[in-house]
Protein backbone atom coordinates (compact mmCIF):
# COMPACT_ATOMS: atom_id res chain seq x y z
CA UNK A 1 0.00 0.00 0.00
CA UNK A 2 1.34 3.39 -0.65
CA UNK A 3 1.17 6.80 0.80
CA UNK A 4 -2.46 8.50 -0.37
CA UNK A 5 -3.40 12.13 0.89
CA UNK A 6 -6.83 11.06 1.78
CA UNK A 7 -5.67 8.46 4.28
CA UNK A 8 -3.96 11.30 6.55
CA UNK A 9 -6.98 13.81 6.72
CA UNK A 10 -7.49 13.35 10.47
CA UNK A 11 -6.04 11.69 13.40
CA UNK A 12 -8.64 8.66 13.67
CA UNK A 13 -7.38 8.31 9.68
CA UNK A 14 -4.06 7.75 10.78
CA UNK A 15 -5.09 5.36 13.39
CA UNK A 16 -7.04 3.31 10.52
CA UNK A 17 -4.28 3.50 7.97
CA UNK A 18 -1.65 2.15 10.57
CA UNK A 19 -3.75 -0.45 12.06
CA UNK A 20 -1.95 -3.81 12.30
CA UNK A 21 0.59 -2.73 9.83
CA UNK A 22 4.38 -2.22 9.75
CA UNK A 23 6.04 0.36 7.14
CA UNK A 24 8.51 -2.24 5.00
CA UNK A 25 9.83 -0.83 1.88
CA UNK A 26 7.81 1.94 1.64
CA UNK A 27 4.55 -0.36 2.10
CA UNK A 28 2.28 -1.19 4.98
CA UNK A 29 2.44 -4.78 5.39
CA UNK A 30 0.01 -6.92 7.37
CA UNK A 31 0.94 -8.77 10.68
CA UNK A 32 -0.35 -11.63 12.36
CA UNK A 33 -1.49 -10.15 15.27
CA UNK A 34 -2.28 -6.68 16.78
CA UNK A 35 -2.18 -4.95 19.95
CA UNK A 36 -4.58 -2.16 21.46
CA UNK A 37 -3.25 1.50 21.88
CA UNK A 38 -5.20 3.73 24.36
CA UNK A 39 -5.66 7.03 24.76
CA UNK A 40 -4.33 7.92 28.37
CA UNK A 41 -6.53 10.63 29.09
CA UNK A 42 -10.10 9.05 27.97
CA UNK A 43 -9.41 5.58 28.51
CA UNK A 44 -10.48 4.84 24.81
CA UNK A 45 -8.62 3.01 22.70
CA UNK A 46 -7.82 4.79 19.37
CA UNK A 47 -6.44 1.90 17.77
CA UNK A 48 -4.68 -1.75 17.06
CA UNK A 49 -1.34 -1.52 16.20
CA UNK A 50 1.17 -4.21 14.85
CA UNK A 51 2.17 -6.64 16.75
CA UNK A 52 5.41 -8.07 14.96
CA UNK A 53 6.95 -11.32 15.50
CA UNK A 54 10.47 -12.52 14.14
CA UNK A 55 9.56 -13.81 11.03
CA UNK A 56 7.90 -9.88 10.35
CA UNK A 57 11.05 -7.64 12.08
CA UNK A 58 13.15 -10.59 10.27
CA UNK A 59 11.47 -9.70 6.55
CA UNK A 60 12.10 -5.49 7.55
CA UNK A 61 15.88 -6.54 8.48
CA UNK A 62 15.92 -8.01 5.25
CA UNK A 63 14.45 -5.12 3.07
CA UNK A 64 16.85 -2.81 4.96
CA UNK A 65 19.83 -4.54 4.01
CA UNK A 66 18.74 -5.02 0.17
CA UNK A 67 17.96 -1.22 -0.04
CA UNK A 68 21.31 -0.01 1.50
CA UNK A 69 24.21 -1.06 -0.54
CA UNK A 70 22.51 1.59 -3.32
CA UNK A 71 21.99 4.18 -0.74
CA UNK A 72 25.48 4.05 0.76
CA UNK A 73 26.87 4.20 -3.08
CA UNK A 74 24.61 7.98 -3.04
CA UNK A 75 26.71 10.41 -3.08
CA UNK A 76 26.11 12.00 1.07
CA UNK A 77 25.35 15.34 -0.28
CA UNK A 78 22.93 13.84 -2.29
CA UNK A 79 21.66 11.73 0.38
CA UNK A 80 21.34 14.88 2.83
CA UNK A 81 19.19 16.31 0.10
CA UNK A 82 17.01 13.51 0.39
CA UNK A 83 16.82 13.63 4.13
CA UNK A 84 16.13 17.67 4.12
CA UNK A 85 13.02 16.87 1.84
CA UNK A 86 11.88 14.29 4.30
CA UNK A 87 12.04 16.63 7.18
CA UNK A 88 10.35 19.43 5.35
CA UNK A 89 7.14 16.70 4.64
CA UNK A 90 6.83 16.84 8.04
CA UNK A 91 7.14 20.13 8.92
CA UNK A 92 3.93 20.36 6.35
CA UNK A 93 1.57 18.30 8.33
CA UNK A 94 3.00 19.13 11.92
CA UNK A 95 -0.26 20.13 13.26
CA UNK A 96 -1.54 16.54 12.36
CA UNK A 97 1.16 14.99 13.69
CA UNK A 98 1.61 16.56 17.34
CA UNK A 99 -2.69 15.36 17.20
CA UNK A 100 -1.84 11.89 16.81
CA UNK A 101 0.70 12.23 19.15
CA UNK A 102 -1.17 14.20 22.21
CA UNK A 103 -3.83 11.46 21.79
CA UNK A 104 -1.71 8.52 21.99
CA UNK A 105 1.28 10.04 24.66
CA UNK A 106 -1.62 11.89 26.70
CA UNK A 107 1.11 15.04 26.36
CA UNK A 108 -0.56 18.92 26.20
CA UNK A 109 -0.98 19.52 22.53
CA UNK A 110 0.42 23.17 23.17
CA UNK A 111 3.06 22.41 25.73
CA UNK A 112 4.64 19.46 24.38
CA UNK A 113 3.33 17.59 21.00
CA UNK A 114 3.82 20.80 18.62
CA UNK A 115 7.02 21.49 19.66
CA UNK A 116 8.10 18.25 19.65
CA UNK A 117 7.43 17.70 16.03
CA UNK A 118 8.87 20.97 15.41
CA UNK A 119 12.04 19.77 17.13
CA UNK A 120 12.22 16.39 15.51
CA UNK A 121 11.91 18.28 12.06
CA UNK A 122 14.16 21.03 13.04
CA UNK A 123 16.72 17.49 13.90
CA UNK A 124 16.46 15.83 10.60
CA UNK A 125 17.09 19.35 8.88
CA UNK A 126 20.14 19.97 10.93
CA UNK A 127 21.62 15.93 10.04
CA UNK A 128 20.35 16.70 6.24
CA UNK A 129 23.48 18.99 5.95
CA UNK A 130 25.86 17.51 7.36
CA UNK A 131 26.51 15.20 4.72
CA UNK A 132 29.91 16.91 2.91
CA UNK A 133 31.26 16.04 6.90
CA UNK A 134 31.77 12.79 6.31
CA UNK A 135 35.43 12.95 5.99
CA UNK A 136 38.46 10.80 6.13
CA UNK A 137 42.24 11.74 6.93
CA UNK A 138 45.65 11.53 5.06
CA UNK A 139 48.36 9.51 6.85
CA UNK A 140 52.12 11.37 6.85
CA UNK A 141 53.21 7.36 7.01
CA UNK A 142 55.26 7.44 4.05
CA UNK A 143 55.88 9.87 1.14
CA UNK A 144 55.97 7.22 -1.11
CA UNK A 145 52.75 6.28 -0.52
CA UNK A 146 49.62 7.60 -0.17
CA UNK A 147 47.77 6.82 3.61
CA UNK A 148 44.13 7.77 4.33
CA UNK A 149 40.96 6.76 6.21
CA UNK A 150 37.42 6.80 5.15
CA UNK A 151 34.15 6.81 6.70
CA UNK A 152 31.90 4.29 5.95
CA UNK A 153 28.32 3.48 6.67
CA UNK A 154 27.79 0.52 9.53
CA UNK A 155 24.89 -0.90 7.41
CA UNK A 156 21.50 -1.55 9.03
CA UNK A 157 20.71 0.41 12.29
CA UNK A 158 18.34 -1.10 14.79
CA UNK A 159 16.77 2.00 16.49
CA UNK A 160 14.57 1.63 19.51
CA UNK A 161 12.03 4.37 20.30
CA UNK A 162 11.04 4.94 23.88
CA UNK A 163 7.30 6.39 24.58
CA UNK A 164 8.21 9.61 26.42
CA UNK A 165 9.34 11.38 23.46
CA UNK A 166 9.20 9.69 20.99
CA UNK A 167 10.05 11.53 17.35
CA UNK A 168 12.28 13.36 18.67
CA UNK A 169 14.40 10.09 19.67
CA UNK A 170 13.07 9.13 16.20
CA UNK A 171 15.31 12.13 14.56
CA UNK A 172 18.25 12.09 16.46
CA UNK A 173 18.96 7.86 15.63
CA UNK A 174 17.39 8.10 12.29
CA UNK A 175 18.61 11.70 11.16
CA UNK A 176 22.32 10.61 11.50
CA UNK A 177 22.13 6.65 10.26
CA UNK A 178 20.36 8.31 6.71
CA UNK A 179 22.61 10.60 6.18
CA UNK A 180 25.59 8.35 7.02
CA UNK A 181 24.18 6.03 4.56
CA UNK A 182 22.89 3.49 7.05
CA UNK A 183 19.53 1.70 6.02
CA UNK A 184 17.29 1.97 9.26
CA UNK A 185 14.51 -0.28 11.14
CA UNK A 186 12.68 1.68 14.18
CA UNK A 187 11.08 -0.03 16.48
CA UNK A 188 8.36 2.02 17.89
CA UNK A 189 7.18 1.97 21.29
CA UNK A 190 4.37 -0.11 21.99
CA UNK A 191 2.59 2.61 24.10
CA UNK A 192 2.31 5.60 21.08
CA UNK A 193 3.43 3.93 17.57
CA UNK A 194 0.53 5.66 15.35
CA UNK A 195 2.77 9.10 15.36
CA UNK A 196 6.17 7.34 14.55
CA UNK A 197 4.64 5.50 11.17
CA UNK A 198 2.88 8.54 10.08
CA UNK A 199 6.13 10.72 10.19
CA UNK A 200 8.15 7.72 8.83
CA UNK A 201 5.86 7.51 6.31
CA UNK A 202 5.57 11.05 5.12
CA UNK A 203 9.36 10.49 5.25
CA UNK A 204 9.50 7.79 3.07
CA UNK A 205 7.81 9.59 0.05
CA UNK A 206 11.50 11.00 -0.41
CA UNK A 207 13.44 8.03 0.34
CA UNK A 208 14.34 5.14 -1.73
CA UNK A 209 12.42 2.30 -0.86
CA UNK A 210 13.30 0.53 2.03
CA UNK A 211 16.30 2.91 3.78
CA UNK A 212 13.27 4.01 6.22
CA UNK A 213 10.89 0.85 7.95
CA UNK A 214 9.15 0.79 11.46
CA UNK A 215 8.11 -2.03 12.89
CA UNK A 216 5.89 -2.21 16.07
CA UNK A 217 5.52 -5.03 18.90
CA UNK A 218 6.52 -5.79 22.02
CA UNK A 219 10.44 -5.91 23.23
CA UNK A 220 9.89 -9.61 24.24
CA UNK A 221 9.08 -10.32 20.67
CA UNK A 222 9.53 -7.41 18.27
CA UNK A 223 12.16 -5.97 19.83
CA UNK A 224 14.38 -9.00 21.19
CA UNK A 225 14.33 -10.35 17.42
CA UNK A 226 15.46 -6.96 15.96
CA UNK A 227 18.44 -7.11 18.40
CA UNK A 228 19.08 -10.43 17.61
CA UNK A 229 18.90 -10.44 13.50
CA UNK A 230 22.23 -11.30 12.19
CA UNK A 231 21.81 -8.49 9.54
CA UNK A 232 21.63 -5.57 12.14
CA UNK A 233 25.18 -4.10 12.20
CA UNK A 234 23.79 -1.56 15.08
CA UNK A 235 21.63 -0.62 17.85
CA UNK A 236 20.84 2.56 19.13
CA UNK A 237 18.31 2.57 22.24
CA UNK A 238 16.84 4.98 24.49
CA UNK A 239 14.71 3.66 27.60
CA UNK A 240 14.85 1.97 30.62
CA UNK A 241 17.74 1.17 32.30
CA UNK A 242 17.39 -2.49 32.66
CA UNK A 243 16.44 -2.97 29.25
CA UNK A 244 19.64 -1.19 28.26
CA UNK A 245 21.79 -4.05 30.41
CA UNK A 246 19.98 -6.53 28.47
CA UNK A 247 20.47 -5.02 24.54
CA UNK A 248 24.04 -3.67 25.75
CA UNK A 249 24.91 -7.80 26.29
CA UNK A 250 23.47 -8.71 23.10
CA UNK A 251 25.62 -6.17 21.78
CA UNK A 252 28.47 -7.50 23.17
CA UNK A 253 27.74 -11.09 22.47
CA UNK A 254 27.19 -10.39 18.79
CA UNK A 255 30.09 -7.31 19.09
CA UNK A 256 28.11 -4.80 17.20
CA UNK A 257 28.24 -1.28 18.52
CA UNK A 258 25.64 -0.12 20.80
CA UNK A 259 24.73 3.39 21.99
CA UNK A 260 22.56 3.57 25.08
CA UNK A 261 20.58 6.38 26.60
CA UNK A 262 18.90 5.20 29.36
CA UNK A 263 17.65 7.98 32.32
CA UNK A 264 18.73 9.98 35.22
CA UNK A 265 18.32 11.48 38.41
CA UNK A 266 19.58 14.82 37.37
CA UNK A 267 20.72 17.83 40.45
CA UNK A 268 19.86 21.09 40.54
CA UNK A 269 21.89 23.78 42.36
CA UNK A 270 20.48 26.75 42.96
CA UNK A 271 22.96 28.71 44.89
CA UNK A 272 22.67 31.65 47.77
CA UNK A 273 22.96 34.33 44.72
CA UNK A 274 20.77 32.97 41.97
CA UNK A 275 17.96 34.75 40.46
CA UNK A 276 14.74 33.30 42.28
CA UNK A 277 12.13 33.77 39.86
CA UNK A 278 14.69 32.71 37.19
CA UNK A 279 15.58 29.73 38.93
CA UNK A 280 12.01 28.98 39.46
CA UNK A 281 10.76 29.00 36.50
CA UNK A 282 13.62 26.81 35.43
CA UNK A 283 12.93 24.51 37.90
CA UNK A 284 9.28 24.07 36.39
CA UNK A 285 10.56 23.44 32.71
CA UNK A 286 13.74 21.72 33.88
CA UNK A 287 11.85 19.05 36.39
CA UNK A 288 9.14 19.02 32.70
CA UNK A 289 6.34 19.07 34.90
CA UNK A 290 4.45 19.72 31.34
CA UNK A 291 5.76 16.39 30.49
CA UNK A 292 4.23 14.85 33.75
CA UNK A 293 7.74 14.39 34.71
CA UNK A 294 8.47 11.83 32.12
CA UNK A 295 11.96 12.83 31.06
CA UNK A 296 15.14 11.13 31.39
CA UNK A 297 17.06 14.67 32.12
CA UNK A 298 14.31 15.86 34.55
CA UNK A 299 15.58 18.15 37.15
CA UNK A 300 14.07 15.65 39.75
CA UNK A 301 16.88 16.46 42.56
CA UNK A 302 16.42 20.11 43.50
CA UNK A 303 19.49 21.36 46.12
CA UNK A 304 19.07 24.94 47.06
CA UNK A 305 21.19 27.05 49.71
CA UNK A 306 19.88 27.15 52.99
CA UNK A 307 19.37 31.07 52.43
CA UNK A 308 16.53 30.94 49.54
CA UNK A 309 15.01 27.39 50.04
CA UNK A 310 11.86 28.23 52.01
CA UNK A 311 10.75 31.06 49.48
CA UNK A 312 11.92 29.22 46.59
CA UNK A 313 9.62 26.34 47.44
CA UNK A 314 6.88 28.43 48.06
CA UNK A 315 7.47 30.05 44.91
CA UNK A 316 8.12 26.54 42.95
CA UNK A 317 4.53 25.32 44.91
CA UNK A 318 2.56 28.71 43.20
CA UNK A 319 4.04 28.55 39.83
CA UNK A 320 2.64 24.53 40.15
CA UNK A 321 -0.56 25.34 41.08
CA UNK A 322 -1.08 27.78 38.27
CA UNK A 323 -0.79 24.91 36.22
CA UNK A 324 -3.64 23.64 34.22
CA UNK A 325 -3.92 20.18 34.66
CA UNK A 326 -6.90 19.03 32.21
CA UNK A 327 -7.25 17.40 29.03
CA UNK A 328 -4.16 17.47 26.34
CA UNK A 329 -6.59 18.64 23.16
CA UNK A 330 -7.31 21.45 25.01
CA UNK A 331 -5.82 24.80 24.40
CA UNK A 332 -5.59 25.44 27.61
CA UNK A 333 -4.57 22.81 29.12
CA UNK A 334 -0.49 22.69 30.43
CA UNK A 335 -0.27 19.34 31.81
CA UNK A 336 -1.97 16.15 30.16
CA UNK A 337 -1.44 12.28 31.66
CA UNK A 338 1.10 9.45 32.50
CA UNK A 339 1.21 7.35 29.97
CA UNK A 340 -0.22 3.74 31.47
CA UNK A 341 -1.55 2.40 34.77
CA UNK A 342 1.27 0.63 35.31
CA UNK A 343 3.75 3.89 35.44
CA UNK A 344 0.88 5.48 37.69
CA UNK A 345 1.40 2.77 40.34
CA UNK A 346 5.11 2.85 40.21
CA UNK A 347 5.45 6.85 40.83
CA UNK A 348 2.24 6.12 43.60
CA UNK A 349 4.31 3.32 45.38
CA UNK A 350 7.51 6.14 45.67
CA UNK A 351 5.43 9.01 47.26
CA UNK A 352 3.85 6.46 49.03
CA UNK A 353 7.17 5.60 50.57
CA UNK A 354 7.93 9.50 50.83
CA UNK A 355 4.47 9.56 53.10
CA UNK A 356 5.82 7.03 55.34
CA UNK A 357 8.80 8.77 56.18
CA UNK A 358 9.34 9.96 59.25
CA UNK A 359 10.31 14.38 59.05
CA UNK A 360 9.38 14.09 55.42
CA UNK A 361 6.90 16.66 53.94
CA UNK A 362 5.04 15.97 50.63
CA UNK A 363 2.63 18.72 48.89
CA UNK A 364 0.70 18.30 45.53
CA UNK A 365 -0.19 20.85 43.70
CA UNK A 366 -2.72 22.09 40.93
CA UNK A 367 -6.18 20.76 40.54
CA UNK A 368 -6.99 17.70 39.24
CA UNK A 369 -9.57 17.72 36.09
CA UNK A 370 -13.37 16.55 36.70
CA UNK A 371 -14.72 16.84 32.63
CA UNK A 372 -17.01 13.71 32.15
CA UNK A 373 -15.19 12.83 29.16
CA UNK A 374 -11.75 12.01 30.49
CA UNK A 375 -10.76 9.27 32.90
CA UNK A 376 -9.14 10.01 36.03
CA UNK A 377 -6.83 7.62 36.71
CA UNK A 378 -3.83 8.53 34.52
CA UNK A 379 -3.73 12.11 35.99
CA UNK A 380 -1.50 13.53 38.64
CA UNK A 381 -0.92 16.49 40.22
CA UNK A 382 3.07 17.44 40.52
CA UNK A 383 4.26 16.70 43.86
CA UNK A 384 7.73 18.02 46.08
CA UNK A 385 9.10 15.92 48.65
CA UNK A 386 11.40 18.22 51.67
CA UNK A 387 12.78 16.36 54.43
CA UNK A 388 14.18 12.84 53.20
CA UNK A 389 17.17 11.13 53.87
CA UNK A 390 20.31 11.36 51.15
CA UNK A 391 19.67 7.70 50.72
CA UNK A 392 16.26 7.71 50.58
CA UNK A 393 14.62 6.03 47.02
CA UNK A 394 12.89 8.69 45.93
CA UNK A 395 16.53 10.32 46.18
CA UNK A 396 18.29 7.76 44.70
CA UNK A 397 16.12 6.21 42.08
CA UNK A 398 14.50 7.33 38.80
CA UNK A 399 10.68 7.88 39.43
CA UNK A 400 9.81 8.78 36.21
CA UNK A 401 6.89 11.42 36.97
CA UNK A 402 6.14 14.72 38.13
CA UNK A 403 7.79 14.02 41.49
CA UNK A 404 10.21 16.43 42.56
CA UNK A 405 12.72 16.46 45.51
CA UNK A 406 14.30 19.32 47.54
CA UNK A 407 17.06 19.75 49.78
CA UNK A 408 18.90 22.93 51.18
CA UNK A 409 22.51 23.00 51.79
CA UNK A 410 25.42 25.38 52.70
CA UNK A 411 28.52 23.97 51.66
CA UNK A 412 29.63 23.75 47.90
CA UNK A 413 31.54 21.14 48.41
CA UNK A 414 29.13 18.85 50.23
CA UNK A 415 26.40 19.73 47.61
CA UNK A 416 28.03 18.88 44.55
CA UNK A 417 29.30 15.70 46.07
CA UNK A 418 25.46 14.82 46.91
CA UNK A 419 24.59 16.02 43.15
CA UNK A 420 27.10 13.35 42.09
CA UNK A 421 26.42 11.04 44.84
CA UNK A 422 23.91 8.10 42.13
CA UNK A 423 25.04 5.85 39.57
CA UNK A 424 23.18 7.98 36.70
CA UNK A 425 25.31 11.07 35.37
CA UNK A 426 23.07 12.22 32.11
CA UNK A 427 22.39 15.83 32.75
CA UNK A 428 22.71 18.97 35.38
CA UNK A 429 22.38 22.47 36.25
CA UNK A 430 23.73 25.18 38.32
CA UNK A 431 22.17 28.60 38.87
CA UNK A 432 24.57 31.17 40.12
CA UNK A 433 25.29 35.42 39.24
CA UNK A 434 29.18 34.08 39.96
CA UNK A 435 31.52 33.27 36.77
CA UNK A 436 33.72 31.60 38.93
CA UNK A 437 31.24 29.28 40.98
CA UNK A 438 29.55 28.52 37.45
CA UNK A 439 33.23 26.91 36.11
CA UNK A 440 34.22 25.71 39.21
CA UNK A 441 30.69 23.62 39.64
CA UNK A 442 30.38 22.33 35.75
CA UNK A 443 33.78 21.01 36.11
CA UNK A 444 33.10 18.70 39.09
CA UNK A 445 29.56 17.82 38.76
CA UNK A 446 29.81 13.92 36.91
CA UNK A 447 26.71 14.71 34.11
CA UNK A 448 27.09 14.63 29.89
CA UNK A 449 25.18 17.32 29.79
CA UNK A 450 25.76 20.41 32.25
CA UNK A 451 23.91 23.79 31.58
CA UNK A 452 23.93 27.19 34.09
CA UNK A 453 21.15 29.41 34.46
CA UNK A 454 18.99 27.45 31.83
CA UNK A 455 17.65 23.83 31.84
CA UNK A 456 17.43 23.44 28.02
CA UNK A 457 16.19 20.45 26.66
CA UNK A 458 18.17 18.46 23.60
CA UNK A 459 18.99 20.73 20.97
CA UNK A 460 20.55 20.10 17.23
CA UNK A 461 24.35 20.63 17.60
CA UNK A 462 24.53 20.54 20.82
CA UNK A 463 26.19 16.95 22.03
CA UNK A 464 24.15 15.27 23.86
CA UNK A 465 24.51 11.89 26.36
CA UNK A 466 25.71 10.84 29.48
CA UNK A 467 27.64 9.51 31.98
CA UNK A 468 27.78 6.63 34.07
CA UNK A 469 24.67 3.97 34.01
CA UNK A 470 22.55 6.90 32.39
CA UNK A 471 24.78 5.36 29.13
CA UNK A 472 27.00 5.43 26.13
CA UNK A 473 27.34 7.63 22.77
CA UNK A 474 26.18 10.96 22.18
CA UNK A 475 23.56 12.14 20.18
CA UNK A 476 22.39 15.80 18.63
CA UNK A 477 26.10 16.54 17.20
CA UNK A 478 27.99 16.16 13.99
CA UNK A 479 30.62 14.38 16.22
CA UNK A 480 27.12 11.66 16.93
CA UNK A 481 26.81 10.93 13.63
CA UNK A 482 30.59 10.46 12.64
CA UNK A 483 31.42 8.43 15.86
CA UNK A 484 28.19 6.11 16.09
CA UNK A 485 27.21 5.63 12.24
CA UNK A 486 30.06 5.10 10.67
CA UNK A 487 33.50 3.70 10.80
CA UNK A 488 36.62 4.08 10.24
CA UNK A 489 38.34 2.80 7.60
CA UNK A 490 42.44 2.94 6.89
CA UNK A 491 43.40 2.91 3.12
CA UNK A 492 47.43 2.61 1.90
CA UNK A 493 48.26 2.79 -2.03
CA UNK A 494 51.56 2.38 -3.18
CA UNK A 495 52.07 1.58 -6.96
CA UNK A 496 55.68 1.72 -6.97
Amino acid sequence: MTYRPADFATPETVFKAFEGVNLIGGARRATQATLAVTNPATGAEIGRAAASDGAETAQAVATARAAQRDWAATPARARGKQVGAAARAVTAQAELIAQVLARETGKAIRTECRGEVAVAADILEFYAGLGSELKGQTIPFDPRMLTMTTREPLGVVAAILPWNVPLVLFALKVGPALVAGNSVVVKASEEAPFATFLLAELMSRHLPAGVLNVVNGTGADCGDALTRDPGVAKITFTGSEAVGETINRIGAERIIPVSLELGGKSPMIVCADADLDRAVAGAVSGMRFTRQGQSCTAASRIFVHDDLIDAFTERLGAALDALRIGDPLDEATDVGTIINARQRATIDRYVALAEATPGATVTRHGTLPDAAHLAPDLYMQPVLLRGLPDDHPCVMEEIFGPVAVLRGWSDRDEVIALANATHYGLAATVWTRSLSVALDSTSRLEAGYVQVNQNLTIQPNVSYGGFGRSGQGKEASLEAMVEHFTRSKTIVLNFD
